[in-house]
């Protein structure tokens, strides 16, 4: 008779108060892990649906910055069967039950929080963020935890040397044990097997739950707050810390064709445009549709997408999307999209609720939710006339920020669908 094998008993914390200025005018009104992403989703919902593949239902959502937007999408997507006392995904803003401060830090915000791992009393605390696009089984990084009797384990990504300077480096020797740690160093140690790459830290961690309650009264009583530049660095003096290969990692479901490994720091408007277009095609780099792993996200009540007329290349049209006799290539439609007679769309993301007027010419551009673009409106084809009204990247991308009311999304004859007021 086969062994059945015991999961440990585990409890999760996912950092979601990151900020995201380098997002803006994204995370105007926004934090980070709140901005939508492909035609469906947000950036959270890919570590929580993570988490809920590899059968990790006890989560904490701690949050922060500019959270309502984050909070409402929780409520509406993410709600677990009450039957089941242990699964659930509850967010936690600032309790101040330790001081009159907001979370100062990565692990400020989890010593805050230190009665709920009381509470619950898990095996092991796994630690993750919510700011980055990808797959991971966590079992497989939680048996190599146990496997190598780790006190914390750390995810790495194997990254070219040459595109690592701008993380955090891991230094690991043949078997992962962490020997030290570079932050964003110009000259990488690189992984000991492949001297081409570096292990870069992907903000994912694991802890024996007695080690790091610990860690966390000590970094206090050391007015310390990070995990990646204060308790980890705190622990390799005297734990055992091990590094996860995330190249590793195996996904059930992952085709051919897509990029294994494929993780992406959306954290800059160029980086997180870029990544949309690895969803696109017919062979993706990451294909958000996998029965065997799947993304999940909000339920919405409203009708298909409709095309009247033009000419679709290489798009995603979220639900209630119109197109009406206009051109798009290479663009992201998210829900009630209104694309009128004459526009024409090229390398964009449109956002929920927003109209595209009659012939408007739209290129690289970025449109938030709520907006309406004027009819015969020209955005992303004169750098000089851009930066006068919207913001422009270096590389001239054009980001529309997000419009102040919503508006009921009209068809061509000026009936509203009423899904969104």
């Amino acid at each position: 008779m086969k062994e059945r094998r015991i999961q440990p008993n585990i409890m999760a914390f996912v950092m979601a108060g990151g900020e995201g200025s380098r997002l803006q005018p994204l995370t105007e009104k926004r934090c980070k892990p709140g901005v939508p992403f492909g035609g469906r989703y947000r950036i959270v919902d890919f570590v929580l649906s993570n988490l809920i593949n590899s059968e990790i239902r006890s989560i904490y959502l701690l949050v922060q910055y500019k959270s309502q937007s984050l909070i409402e999408h929780i409520r509406k997507a993410w709600t677990i069967s009450p039957l089941l006392p242990e699964h659930f995904v509850t967010v936690v803003p600032p309790q101040m039950h330790r001081g009159k401060s907001w979370f100062t830090g990565t692990a400020d915000s989890v010593y805050q929080n230190l009665g709920l791992i009381k509470e619950h009393r898990p095996d092991l605390v796994v630690v993750f963020g919510a700011d980055h696009i990808y797959r991971m089984d966590i079992r497989q990084m939680v048996r190599f935890h146990v496997q190598r009797r780790a006190d914390a384990s750390l995810a790495a990504l194997p990254m070219p040397i040459g595109q690592s300077s701008d993380f955090g480096i891991i230094e690991a020797d043949v078997d992962g044990r962490v020997m030290g740690f570079q932050e964003k160093p110009a000259h990488p140690r690189a992984i000991p097997s492949d001297p081409s790459r570096a292990y870069v830290s992907m903000g994912n961690y694991i802890f024996n739950t007695d080690v790091l309650i610990d860690a966390l009264h000590n970094l206090h009583q050391r007015e310390e707050t990070d995990f990646g530049r204060h308790l980890l660095p705190m622990l390799l003096e005297s734990h055992q810390l091990f590094a996860y290969d995330f190249a590793s990692n195996d996904i059930p479901g992952i085709k051919s064709y897509e990029e294994k490994g494929y993780w992406r720091d959306v954290g800059t408007l160029d980086a997180y445009f870029e990544a949309h277009f690895d969803v696109l095609g017919m062979e993706p780099r990451f294909d958000a549709f996998n029965p065997q792993w799947p993304v999940y996200s909000s339920n919405y009540p409203g009708p298909v997408a409709r095309v009247i007329g033009g000419r679709i290349d290489n798009c995603l049209l979220g639900a209630a999307t119109v197109i009406n006799n206009a051109n798009v290539r290479n663009c992201i439609l998210r829900r009630e999209s209104v694309i009128e007679p004459g526009a024409e769309l090229e390398d964009c993301i449109i956002m929920d609720y927003v109209r595209v007027c009659r012939g408007a010419k739209l290129r690289r551009t970025i449109v938030d939710r709520h907006n309406i673009i004027e009819a015969g409106a020209r955005i992303g084809y004169n750098p000089d006339e851009d930066r006068c009204r919207y913001h422009v990247t270096p590389t001239g991308l054009v980001v529309v920020p997000s419009g102040e009311t919503s508006f009921f999304a009209r068809d061509s004859r000026g009936k509203g669908h009423g899904y969104n007021e």
